[in-house]
């Protein structure tokens, strides 16, 4: 307990600018967000849950959250909207998660796509029903007669990874042993496919979904940053989950795979001349571009902290690097073919991605809280995910696109209904786990850790997350006005208080 206030999780909280009340944030208090969501423009493509029931599955389904900044409020509540709309009740696997609405060619059975597959699980394992989650990932796995869907490999992903860190929220672990198998022959499958006599994985750019960047190709083989990294993230995850299984010749085997990518890529993709992760050519060569792919690494924490890995951060907020008025770029603004591929073929070399946003948003995340890195700090991660939260509007109004330019923020192939709600990012995860702090883990431990700076927000409330098969809320209330529970940051979990400290600051307690 230090400092002069306190961070608190606790199951009951508020109405905005009022006392605490005995049963928390009222749904109707956030009503009028969905109200105008419905009426922005026309529902151009409706799946499972039309805009007329979204609000009473969000009532069933999210956390609540309220805080001082009412476009971050506002934002939470539409993203959460959006995904809804991406909910797929299919008539033989359950429930499926989409990617884009309308219907595209390269998407496989019911408009899958398995790109941002790690994005989608991240975002849904915050929702009560679990279903809609678990379904997905068996669907990936097994629905083409017990194998994985044929398209499952058309693009990267760190599914196995995603599947684990599903564990870590739900507390799960049935499902995710009943899957190492499978898993197991996932990762098999992609050494086959990718994996070079170097030890380390190849991929085009299109098929890392990051098509016309100026590092890669459609057709090179190029060792990249962003499979590699995908790659040891995947086989941690397998390590871990052979573990929970009892199955320790398996975790051990890909303990092994994992140290030995980490190994490569730190001496093979690691350019000590621009101080980054950089593309390698088939020739041997580096690409000589900084790309944000070079973020990458920390999203799944392979670098070590405190190393020279870490002088690849002075890169975020140099204006030449990747800071632009409307986001992170996807490439150097100082490199001479930065933004030279056209325009409207979902081009990588320079404009800003959501996708790529959040990506080097998880690396910042986890490098602060290491803590051991003076290249950046916390408010750059904050700085920066507001940037993220006022980039996603078009005409005054809450929207979610491809990409879009980095200076005017315009989204670019306009807002058709192919690009509306394109679901290849994530919103509220970072959220819960960037801002707010809550960092999943095996045990029955509650770990809480703001990314937060100081003097920031007085007050905020994430109200009954569901968590190991509890209902945890976390508040924060600097001077113990707003919520009338005291001063500080308290968790609670099924109502009951488990945890307070007196700071914005890491936070533990225990589970019931």
């Amino acid at each position: 307990m230090r400092g002069a206030a306190c961070l608190i999780v606790f199951a009951c909280m508020v109405l905005s600018g009022r006392a605490v009340e005995a049963d928390g944030l009222k749904p109707a208090t956030f009503a009028h967000y969905v109200e105008r969501f419905n009426t922005m423009e026309d529902e151009n493509f409706t799946n499972t849950i039309p805009n007329a029931g979204a609000w009473d599955w969000m009532q069933k389904e999210i956390p609540l959250f309220e805080c001082p900044d009412k476009e971050v409020e506002e934002m939470y509540y539409f993203r959460w909207w959006s995904y809804r709309k991406h909910l797929v009740q299919t008539p033989t696997n359950g429930w499926v998660i989409t990617e884009f609405l309308t219907p595209v060619r390269h998407a496989g059975i019911f408009n899958t796509i398995s790109c941002a597959t790690g994005f989608h699980i991240s975002e849904g394992r915050w929702l009560r029903d679990t279903n809609y989650v678990s379904d997905y990932i068996m669907f990936w796995l097994r629905s083409d007669d017990g194998t994985a869907q044929p398209l499952f490999h058309k693009y990267s992903s760190w599914f196995a990874a995603s599947v684990y860190d599903y564990y870590l929220a739900t507390g799960d672990k049935s499902l995710t042993t009943n899957l190492l198998t499978d898993l197991v022959a996932d990762y098999q499958a992609w050494e086959q496919e990718h994996l070079t006599t170097n030890g380390l994985f190849w991929q085009f750019d299109v098929r890392d979904g990051m098509e016309e960047s100026i590092s890669g190709s459609r057709k090179d083989k190029n060792l990249r940053p962003t499979i590699n990294t995908y790659m040891f993230a995947n086989a941690q995850a397998i390590a871990a989950i052979a573990r929970l299984a009892g199955e320790e010749k398996a975790a051990a085997i890909f303990d092994a795979k994992a140290a030995k990518l980490k190994k490569l890529v730190l001496e093979k993709l690691w350019d000590a001349k621009a101080d980054f992760f950089e593309v390698r050519h088939e020739d041997g060569t580096f690409s000589g571009a900084r790309e944000e792919i070079g973020f990458i690494p920390w999203m799944f924490d392979l670098p070590d902290a405190g190393k020279k890995y870490d002088a690849a951060w002075r890169q975020l907020e140099d204006t030449k690097g990747f800071s632009a008025p409307a986001g992170l770029t996807t490439a150097e603004r100082r490199h001479p073919q930065f933004r030279s591929h056209g325009t409207g073929n979902c081009e990588w070399d320079g404009a800003v991605w959501p996708f790529g946003t959040c990506e080097t948003l998880y690396g910042l995340a986890n490098v602060l809280r290491e803590g051991k890195s003076g290249a950046v700090s916390v408010r750059d991660y904050f700085d920066n995910f507001m940037t993220y939260v006022h980039s996603q509007h078009a005409d005054g109004k809450p929207y979610i696109g491809e990409y879009h330019d980095e200076v005017t923020g315009d989204w670019i192939n306009g807002k058709g209904g192919r690009s509306r709600y394109y679901n290849h990012s994530t919103f509220a995860d970072l959220l819960i786990t960037g801002v707010v702090g809550l960092q999943p883990r095996a045990d029955a431990t509650v770990e809480i850790q703001p990314l937060l700076p100081a003097g920031t927000w007085d007050w905020f409330c994430l109200q009954d997350v569901p968590y190991h098969g509890h209902l945890l809320t976390i508040c924060w209330d600097k001077d113990g006005s707003h919520y009338g529970r005291g001063q500080g940051l308290s968790v609670l979990a099924d109502g009951k208080e488990i945890a307070r400290g007196e700071k914005l600051a890491k936070l533990t307690g225990k589970l019931p």
